[in-house]
């Protein structure tokens, strides 16, 4: 039987007494995990077989056992559920057993564990009582209970609907890595996490809503509900850019998971393709749009010819030939093979068997064994290059790389489409149909193309590039799809094509994908969910989730950028924010050319108070900023050195996307407005904030901020 509680200001409070007893069972707790983990050692030490092979495999699965179970350097235990029952169950970020086996603590993700974030007064779930701790360092500093069969005394624990530990965790100081949130997740977010794996899930949420987190643990989740599939399939984590990886880099090994392998979309192209530079931005949204698929299949299928006469071929003393209608109906039978290269083999076979068939006998009473002469004729010689002529052995990035770089060639490859209006409403719209045109435009195609094949070669594959080459892989090669399941973050910020890239590597359609349309700042960005749906695949079991509450980014500081959302994104819903905030943003104006110094002295000011600071800046005042800070001797990073090691990130707002700090720095929100996309590149500039936002600008403020 647990002792009384006490009611006091801000939760219920239980005895000193119950709190020591908690300590206890924690205490006990650690001990049983490192008994757990010196078992796993053990077990790696003398890890052995006679086969080399399955030794190492042994090895390799201790060690993941040995690392799952390492001290995360966060709590272990968060909850206690009281059941109505009379069971009770100490929830945490991983199953640990004592001596006799027996549970001390149950996996956030067992099932037994979901109406720790889902129960309420309304729908208890068998609960009598859900208690939260909050524990710094192994030791038990509060402990706060919610009866949810009286209404006072879950009031009395939160603020606004928030737990006080959520606002507890929230006002913790912000490092250079994002920590887990399984101890304070809601039940919106919780709803997400657990969905079944086979469910395709886009995820729309705002600012501090907890979309990357929410992806995260929704991986750990499907790890340890298909642990086996999982651990060989693998899960794919793609993030925008190396900053953002290495911000989320622990979470999941907090979570005692290991088995994820994070990338960009630049780099789920592994070492084939680098991208050495950036297409400017109208040549991105050209080469990210969808149609740039239909160009790629054209621009190969283009080249197979359908003959008119027939082939005639002599090689070593033998006179050859195949029929033009022979020809026809072999292209025919060979072009629904799953890849083009695959096909074209299937087309050289069916040649082959053509060739033995009609001439073996010949072959065979002139001495030469058939299969030998015709397999000759078909690697070299006059019959291999009018084969070759017929069906060129094309491969992806000669492909790609004729197909920028030749006038012709994306001429003959342009596909014929309908109006604009009927790319927008679909076949079946109704009313006259339109006139075809072409896609890409003569215009267009001046502009995505490159001058030569040398400006290829010498300066290299654009990012753009990158999934223009791998839909030739796919088209020529194929793809496998070698995921499990993907897990997308700023979506909304990839391209049709690039979205086709993740969807072909991954299973059955199982991806989870978390995006802010409000935020989409790409050339060939998205501004519907639908189309990204139609990209993906379009899944019948697909479903949209929104997340609208705001945990993160303080009431006065989203209700600022939400004013931005009329002229940024007029369809996207505002995200409520409910972490109330006496103190709003700190707006200071400079004259006179004083900005640069005034960003320094605000700076310092915010050093001396935050732990963690971003400054936020227009490029075109980037390398200026730069300047000042270095000599002003303050420690700081920019955000290409891809990691947050420094208390002061300089970064522009599109890589600060995904990432939070305690105190941000904004410069200059006019200049940002001027950028491409300025209003939501502004709008992502000022919600990165969890505690404090400073604006520093010489130029009039933005009118929408003003309203």
């Amino acid at each position: 039987m647990l002792g009384p509680v006490a009611h006091h200001e801000g939760g219920v409070m239980p005895e000193r007494a119950e709190i020591a007893e908690e300590q206890s069972y924690l205490d006990h707790a650690y001990a049983c995990l490192e008994r757990m983990r010196a078992h796993a050692e053990d077990l790696l030490a003398r890890a052995d077989s006679p086969n080399q092979v399955e030794a190492e495999i042994l090895r390799w699965h201790f060690q993941e056992r040995v690392t799952s179970l390492g001290d995360a350097r966060t709590p272990l235990i968060f909850g206690r559920l009281d059941e109505d029952k009379g069971d009770s169950f100490r929830i945490g970020r991983r199953h640990v057993r004592d001596e006799k086996g027996d549970a001390m603590v149950v996996d956030w993700r067992a099932r037994v564990a979901a109406p720790f974030y889902r129960a309420t007064i309304q729908d208890p779930m068998g609960l009598k009582r859900r208690r939260r701790y909050v524990i710094e360092n192994r030791k038990l500093l509060d402990l706060f209970d919610e009866y949810l069969d009286d209404p006072d005394s879950v009031l009395a624990t939160s603020h606004g609907g928030v737990p006080d530990p959520l606002l507890a965790e929230i006002g913790r100081a912000r490092t250079g890595q994002m920590r887990d949130i399984v101890a304070t997740i809601q039940a919106e977010q919780d709803v997400i996490i657990r969905k079944p794996l086979e469910q395709m899930v886009i995820v729309q949420g705002g600012p501090g809503t907890g979309k990357t987190a929410v992806g995260l643990h929704r991986a750990a989740f499907l790890l340890y509900e298909h642990r086996e599939l999982l651990e060989r399939a693998k899960v794919l984590i793609v993030g925008p850019n190396r900053l953002f990886l290495s911000y989320i880099s622990q979470v999941l090994p907090s979570l005692g998971e290991t088995a994820a392998y994070q990338t960009t979309i630049t780099g789920l192209a592994g070492s084939a393709f680098r991208a050495r530079r950036t297409d400017p931005a109208e040549v991105a949204r050209l080469k990210g749009d969808a149609r740039m698929a239909a160009v790629i299949r054209r621009a190969y299928t283009g080249k197979i010819s359908t003959p008119d006469v027939d082939i005639r071929a002599a090689i070593s003393g033998f006179v050859f030939e195949v029929p033009a209608t022979v020809l026809r109906k072999l292209i025919t039978q060979a072009d629904a093979e799953h890849t083009l290269r695959q096909a074209r083999s299937r087309f050289i076979s069916n040649v082959r068997s053509y060739l033995l068939e009609r001439y073996e006998l010949d072959i065979a009473s002139a001495g030469p064994e058939p299969e030998e002469v015709i397999d000759t004729a078909l690697r070299k010689g006059d019959l291999e290059k009018q084969l070759s002529k017929v069906w060129p052995n094309t491969g992806p990035e000669a492909l790609v790389r004729k197909l920028l770089t030749s006038r012709t060639a994306l001429q003959e490859a342009a596909i014929s489409v309908g109006s604009n209006k009927d790319l927008l409403e679909g076949a079946g719209g109704g009313g006259p149909a339109s006139e075809p045109s072409v896609w890409p435009s003569e215009a267009e195609r001046q502009t995505m193309q490159y001058r030569s094949a040398k400006d290829v070669r010498e300066g290299g594959w654009s990012a753009s590039d990158i999934a223009l080459l791998d839909e030739a892989v796919w088209l020529i090669d194929g793809v496998e799809s070698r995921y499990g399941h993907s897990i997308v973050d700023e979506a909304q910020d990839l391209s049709a094509m690039e979205l086709r890239m993740i969807a072909r590597r991954t299973r059955s359609h199982s991806m989870t994908i978390l995006g802010d349309l409000a935020q989409a700042t790409t050339p060939a960005g998205q501004s519907s969910w639908e189309e990204v749906l139609g990209h993906l695949g379009a899944p019948p079991s697909a479903e949209l989730d929104e997340l609208s509450i705001g945990y993160r980014v303080p009431e006065p500081v989203m209700d600022l950028a939400n004013r931005l959302l009329p002229l940024a994104a007029p369809g996207v819903r505002p995200s409520r924010s409910v972490r109330p905030s006496v103190e709003g943003p700190r707006v200071l104006r400079s004259f006179d050319g004083s900005l640069l110094g005034d960003v320094e002295e605000e700076l310092r000011a915010l050093t001396k108070l935050w732990q963690s600071i971003g400054v936020i800046c227009p490029e075109i005042l980037m390398d200026q900023l730069i300047k000042t800070l270095d000599a002003s001797e303050l420690r700081f990073a920019t955000w290409e050195k891809e990691t947050i090691d420094e208390p002061v990130i300089l970064l522009p707002p599109v890589a600060s996307k995904g990432l939070e700090f305690d105190a941000v720095l904004v410069v200059e929100p006019e200049l940002m407005m001027q950028e491409p996309k300025g209003a939501r590149r502004l709008y992502v500039a000022l919600t990165r904030a969890v505690q404090h936002l400073s604006i520093v600008h010489e130029w009039e403020l933005p009118a929408a901020l003003l309203r």
